[in-house]
């Protein structure tokens, strides 16, 4: 088996290892920020220095140094659309609380609003009984 092939079944197993961990604090949020800051270095160096890289690609087994930027960009990808996806469910998880909480909240205002005593007329009296001021309708 060549480096890079091992060098790929850890990245994969890294990004089962990520999809598995918590991502609800914020050095989940740093280590993602720390990863993209080195793959933007990589990225500018290979650029820079395409021989290197190609050196680079060789020593681990791989033909050319393209094809290691691009095994690079697909185990890189992986790790986006994994924080992606763990973003937007935390996120729709937070929208549902929110949501449960104002419906409570609501619902509670409501009840409150009933066991208050009703500004009702006068008992005995029927609205609009009183036309002529004697107490009769006619």
């Amino acid at each position: 088996m060549t480096v890079i092939k091992i060098l790929l079944i850890i990245g994969v197993i890294g990004l089962l290892l990520f999809l598995l961990r918590s991502h609800g604090t914020n050095r989940g949020g740093a280590y993602v920020k720390i990863g993209m800051a080195v793959f933007l270095v990589f990225a500018a160096y290979a650029v820079i220095r395409p021989d290197d890289v190609t050196w680079v690609a060789t020593k681990l087994g791989v033909g050319r140094g393209a094809d290691l930027v691009l095994y690079v960009l697909v185990v890189g990808f992986g790790f986006f659309a994994i924080s992606t996806y763990l973003r937007f469910k935390e996120l729709e998880l937070k929208y549902a609380r929110l949501a449960r909480a104002i419906a409570l909240n609501d619902a509670d205002q409501r009840d409150h609003q009933r066991a208050l005593p009703s500004r009702a007329e006068p008992s005995g009296s029927a609205p609009g009984a009183q036309l002529d001021g004697l107490g009769s309708a006619g």
